[in-house]
């Protein structure tokens, strides 16, 4: 990444902060024809993007991680969302962690789960937008201290690509009233205590007061599976 592509990111960025989430993936797709994915893990955030893509018709192909251990309302709502919009939700599916026989992979070493289900087949899709490519995600700047200082448009060096984030500056308020008004379907676990969801051995009930997140990995200090930020929770950026 010369210092030249560097500033033309900066100046994307600045040129886009503020949009709204559909003219940030227009401007998006056209920069990177052909060659940008959304990365949904069926939170609200990317149930908001599947939509805005659906809605605008954007060149934008999505695909989920599935690790086997999604909860089965997770495993219903990407059936709904792929009939509701009409396009196809790529599963990429990584192999199952070495651990000691009888003990489960998210016990036995809760990172290496991850690392082997989630940040290893991320890491072999968008290998083939490597260079000249883009990823999207649903990150949030105010979800946590890593992703504060994320930008709409950023160079991501640990793929080699663009990663886009047409919600950083939004509020969870925010995209769930966008969310109702536009009766997007969202997983029903929401409305049972489950802000954030991932797989499900790993995720939890929060309780009122806690972090959103809380119920990510409870008891112990892992709050972050990879794919934003390294295992020691250092945010992944190209700046």
């Amino acid at each position: 990444m010369s210092t030249n592509d560097l500033q033309d990111f900066e100046a994307l960025a600045a040129r886009l902060e503020g949009q709204a989430p559909e003219e940030i993936l227009a401007a998006a797709a056209a920069r990177f024809p052909g060659k940008i994915q959304l990365a949904c893990s069926f939170g609200p955030e990317d149930c908001l993007l599947v939509d805005a893509i659906a809605r605008a018709r954007l060149p934008v192909g999505v695909f989920t991680i599935d690790t086997g251990y999604l909860f089965a309302q997770t495993y219903a709502l990407w059936t709904r969302l792929e009939e509701r919009y009409g396009l196809r939700i790529q599963a990429v599916k990584g192999d199952a962690p070495a651990v000691p026989a009888g003990t489960p992979p998210w016990e036995a070493d809760p990172d290496g789960c991850c690392h082997v289900r989630k940040v290893l087949p991320l890491r072999r899709q968008l290998a083939g937008l490597a260079g000249a490519g883009a990823w999207v995600t649903g990150i949030r700047r105010d979800q946590t201290p890593e992703r504060a200082h994320a930008r709409v448009v950023e160079w991501d060096p640990r793929f080699g690509l663009a990663k886009v984030n047409p919600l950083a500056a939004w509020t969870s308020a925010q995209v769930w009233e966008r969310l109702r008004r536009l009766e997007v379907p969202t997983n029903p676990l929401h409305d049972e205590g489950y802000p954030s969801i991932g797989c499900g051995p790993c995720t939890s009930p929060v309780k009122p007061g806690e972090d959103p997140r809380a119920g990510r990995w409870r008891g112990q200090e892992k709050k972050e599976c990879g794919l934003h930020v390294d295992r020691h929770g250092a945010e992944r950026r190209g700046r």
